[in-house]
């Protein structure tokens, strides 16, 4: 017989809960749910029926779903038994509610959480592009919503280059190939990246929409900086992603309507831009041809009357020229007749001569000196001579 010391024999027992198969499951009713520090996570697993009792250990941040006593869970993880307290305890490792209450109040909890924190904002949610080049789909390749939304989207508007990720959309699998799927698009340099993604899948009960009720997933779509389109399920069913996606599609062929426009609308939307700039034209050029006219108008009338007073100046003057032209001719006459009576060469005709020094007139003997030349000017002719002599000073001779 072997004799172990306490601790020695807590580790045999350790070791030998290690080998009970991992992929065993555990179900039961949650009890006694407590949180401590914000990372220690406890609670009772009790069987109705066999009065059995089960405590669990885990941490927050194994924590997937939200919670709460009352709650039937299936979780799984490796049993121990705790030296200090001599206490066997499950780690557990996964956890998930089951059955329709359960999952719903679990979702109930969690939409509550997240909403708290803000993620179903209506003012973070992002613009589509209205023709996007290219597009990212989330789902399976063997779901009729990957059949429908290729179609409709085809159908509606063609040339758009679907980049494919093929997830599961339900199971195990589906909560890591789905957030891994939204990191991959996401990392994508700027001209690989689609212009938006889109996450789908068909109709189901809570269960069959779980991995889209995960918060992982939803806050992976949160974080996308990529606009992400929801269409998961038929009309009437929700998810959590619905909420946080920035549209949100009643189901996949809706999520194909919400990503791209109608060849149809987009026609009939370039005919009514063509005759409203067709219209705005014929108003503009009705408009200039009413202005021109107007101007034409109004220089005409202008023109007309800078022609009337032009025809009114020239009666006028016409006119005033014949009752002043008599008088005019009459003046002139009178002028030349004066003129005539003061001409010096009449004066000189009549025996008169002018005298000039310098060929300046001399008007008196004052600007005379003996022995001066002047030219002596007749009717005829003149004569150069000098003087001999200025009156009262001498004789005076003209040579």
């Amino acid at each position: 017989m072997t004799t172990l010391s306490v601790g020695q024999y807590l580790d045999l027992v350790n070791q030998s809960l290690r080998v009970i198969p991992p992929d065993i499951l555990v179900e039961g009713e949650v009890s006694d749910f407590r949180v401590a520090q914000n990372k220690w996570i406890s609670f009772d697993l009790k069987d109705e029926k066999a009065q059995a009792v089960l405590k669990c250990f885990m941490t927050t941040w194994q924590l997937k779903v939200q919670i709460e006593d009352g709650m039937r869970v299936r979780v799984s993880g490796y049993s121990k038994v705790y030296e200090r307290f001599g206490t066997l305890k499950l780690n557990v490792q996964d956890i998930e509610p089951v059955g329709e209450g359960a999952l719903k109040r679990a979702y109930e909890l969690l939409k509550k959480k997240l909403a708290d924190e803000g993620l179903f904002d209506l003012a973070r949610k992002r613009d589509l592009p209205r023709f996007p080049e290219r597009v990212g789909l989330i789902t399976s390749r063997d779901a009729a919503a990957y059949g429908d939304f290729l179609q409709i989207l085809n159908n509606r508007w063609g040339g758009v280059d679907v980049q494919f990720a093929h997830v599961h959309v339900q199971g195990r699998e589906a909560v890591g190939e789905i957030v891994g799927a939204l990191a991959h698009f996401n990392v994508l340099s700027e001209g690989d990246r689609p212009d938006v993604l889109v996450l789908t899948r068909g109709g189901g009960g809570l269960e069959d929409l779980h991995a889209f009720n995960d918060e992982q997933v939803a806050r992976a779509v949160y974080a996308s900086k990529i606009p992400v389109v929801c269409g998961v399920g038929h009309e009437r069913d929700e998810s959590l992603c619905d909420y946080v996606a920035d549209s949100r599609a009643s189901t996949p062929s809706n999520a194909a309507e919400r990503v791209v426009p109608s060849r149809e609308e987009v026609k009939y939307e370039i005919e009514n831009m063509v005759s409203h700039v067709d219209g705005q034209l014929e108003d503009a050029i009705l408009g200039r041809e009413q202005i021109i006219e107007r101007a034409t108008n109004a220089f005409e009338k202008i023109f007309q009357r800078q022609k009337d007073r032009l025809v009114h100046l020239r009666e006028t003057l016409s006119l005033k020229t014949d009752k002043w032209l008599p008088w005019f001719r009459e003046r002139v006459n009178d002028v030349e007749r004066l003129l005539r009576q003061v001409d010096p060469t009449r004066v000189l005709a009549r025996g008169y001569s002018i005298v000039k020094v310098g060929g300046k007139v001399v008007r008196g003997v004052a600007s005379l000196e003996v022995g001066s030349e002047i030219a002596v000017q007749f009717a005829a002719g003149s004569a150069d001579a000098r003087v001999c002599r200025i009156n009262g000073r001498g004789q005076q001779r003209f040579v």
